[in-house]
């Protein structure tokens, strides 16, 4: 299952580890936490005057996946509004196979994650944290 799962794509998006971190306040900020497997992410976002996201960074203490959805995340959220994070958030579930679609952009890299359910939850973890913190 690893060699399948954890592709050069995915690993080459944790290591990048884009966004990592914590802003200062003011930034607004939630945590998602899963209980199934112990992934923790923590989204910090400061939003622009126009409502689109300005900076972002995350904590995440879990999987590879997880860390690497936060990194892709983080890497294509910068300049988008809540419409734009949810084109993400589809484009995210086309690729593990939740929505009709191929998937383009930085979470193309999770197909491998269409065949194992279980996992799934872990890359959407990061689109979780960051709708809690723009509610």
């Amino acid at each position: 299952m690893n060699d399948q799962l954890y592709q050069d794509r995915i690993v080459a998006l944790a290591k990048a580890k884009t966004g990592a971190g914590k802003l200062a306040p003011p930034a607004k900020s939630a945590r998602r936490d899963n209980p199934l497997c112990g992934d923790r992410v923590t989204i910090d976002v400061r939003l622009g005057d126009d409502g689109r996201i300005a900076e972002i960074a995350h904590q995440v203490r879990g999987c590879l996946l997880c860390q690497a959805s936060a990194s892709a995340l983080a890497s294509a959220a910068v300049g988008r509004d809540k419409a734009g994070i949810a084109a993400l958030r589809h484009d995210a579930e086309r690729a593990i196979g939740r929505e009709l679609g191929e998937p383009a952009g930085p979470f193309a890299a999770f197909a491998p994650v269409k065949s194992h359910k279980s996992r799934q939850e872990c890359v959407l973890l990061p689109f979780e944290a960051l709708g809690e913190a723009l509610r």
